[in-house]
Formats: C-alpha cells, structure tokens, sequence
C-alpha cells in the first residue's frame, strides 16, 4: 500500500489492485472565501495543489469521499474528474454526485467491493453537541484486502466512541486522521487536535497513524509543527507521519 498526501485531506491511496482518490478538494488557492464563523478570514483554500490535478486525476479506478464539506469535494473536482468514475461515499451525499453528472455512484450504506478492496463505512463525531449535529452526517471507511495491512481514514471527527469502536473492531494496522484543530469562533474543535491524536495512538499501539488536513483551510489552527510537538513530549512522535503536500508513504503488511 502507498498513500500519497495532495493537501488537506485529499489522498491518493494504491490499495490492492485498486488507485483510489479520497476526498478531492481541487480548487485553486484562494478560489473561495474564508469558512463562516470562523477564525483566521484569508481566502481557501490557503496553499496551491502541489502537482497540476491532471497528474493525479487521471489512472484512477474508483473516488472514496467521506462527505461533501467544500475541504472533501469542491466544483473542480466535480468538473474535472471523468463522469464515468466509480464514487463511493455514504448514503446522504448521492444526489449530489447525480446531479453533478455522475454515472456510478455507490452509496455505502455498510460494507461495498472496488474490485479486490473491501470497504466498510464508519462512524463519526465532526465537533460535539449542536455543531456536530449541524455537520452531519459524515463517515470514515476501513479498507481490506489482500494481503494489505488494513487501512482506516477516520475522516472528519474528533476522538469518539465510534472511532474507539473502529480500532477495536478491525485493529487497523495504518490509520489517517484529519487533524488541525479545525473550529468556528464558538464551540469545540470539529477535527482532531492533538490531544485526540494521542489518545488514537494509545489506543492502537501497534497501528502507523498518517496526520493530515493541515495548513490549507483558515479554521484548522494546528499545524504540522505543533503536531510534532506535542508527539514529542508525549513520546510518540515515531508512531505518527505528518507527510507534506504531495509526499508518498508506503505501508507493508
């Protein structure tokens, strides 16, 4: 397995036999305003892409989206990418991928097939109380097959019980958090901090954990460095990568 970080959360994933692209946020830096609400007002998304999206847009056999938040799917990527593409996302976010033009489009209620690849959608909290309501629904999937280790991309949420649940479940052996810190001006962080970070590593000991979803969107405060800080000082800086936008990792069984 390799898994490539464009930026943000979008992800190029060679899983199996399959070369999947999650969550595809393609818009040109500072194509959007800022998230309402929210602190830190510059313009989004606030780094360009690190390659041109016909690089990486291009030899794919299937897009996982884990919800449709502008940061996970924007207008550029519904324009760009080919209408013939399987898309697999949850249940919710259907007619949206019809309306956009869509062809195949694979709700996944529970568990769905790309070829070879097993996925199985999760659960997930973005944020508590009434903000989390107000964002949801969203979802994570754990990818299996072969003789991949298994792959979990959490998505947007916070620690929760159902991630608590996922790792017990299916002892994910690579785990990809969005993390950042994201907030609005009220309330609680709606994306992993730190803190979560950490208590995600402890309780999968043995599971590689990839950070991202830093330092594109203006409400996600925590950035690469401050990530690695707090790893160092709660001595599990090994046990997590923070890849830069545009950089390869490869995972063995």
């Amino acid at each position: 397995m390799r898994i490539r970080l464009i930026r943000h959360a979008t992800l190029i994933v060679e899983y199996g036999s399959q070369r999947l692209l999650v969550d595809p946020m393609l818009d040109d830096a500072g194509a959007r305003a800022p998230i309402n609400n929210s602190p830190n007002p510059r313009n989004n998304p606030l780094v360009p892409l690190p390659v041109p999206a016909q690089e990486f847009s291009t030899g794919l056999d299937a897009v996982l989206i884990t919800h449709t938040h502008s940061d996970h799917w924007d207008a550029t990527a519904a324009r760009l990418l080919r209408k013939h593409l399987p898309l697999f996302g949850q249940p919710e976010d259907e007619s949206k991928f019809r309306v956009a033009g869509f062809t195949d489009v694979r709700s996944i209620a529970s568990t769905a097939w790309c070829h070879d690849v097993e996925i199985t959608r999760t659960g997930g909290q973005h944020g508590t109380r009434d903000i989390a309501k107000m964002l949801a629904p969203v979802s994570g999937f754990v990818l299996r097959g072969g003789d991949e280790p298994t792959l979990y991309i959490a998505g947007d949420t916070i620690w929760c019980p159902e991630v608590e649940t996922t790792l017990q479940e299916f002892q994910p052996k690579v785990i990809v958090l969005n993390t950042g810190g994201a907030r609005f001006l009220q309330g609680d962080p709606i994306t992993m901090t730190p803190d979560d970070v950490i208590a995600v590593c402890r309780n999968a000991p043995d599971a590689q954990v990839v950070a991202v979803h830093m330092e594109a969107i203006n409400h996600c405060l925590v950035n690469r460095a401050d990530l690695a800080f707090q790893l160092e000082a709660a001595r599990l800086v090994q046990q997590v990568a923070i890849p830069q936008d545009g950089e390869w990792r490869d995972f063995r069984a």
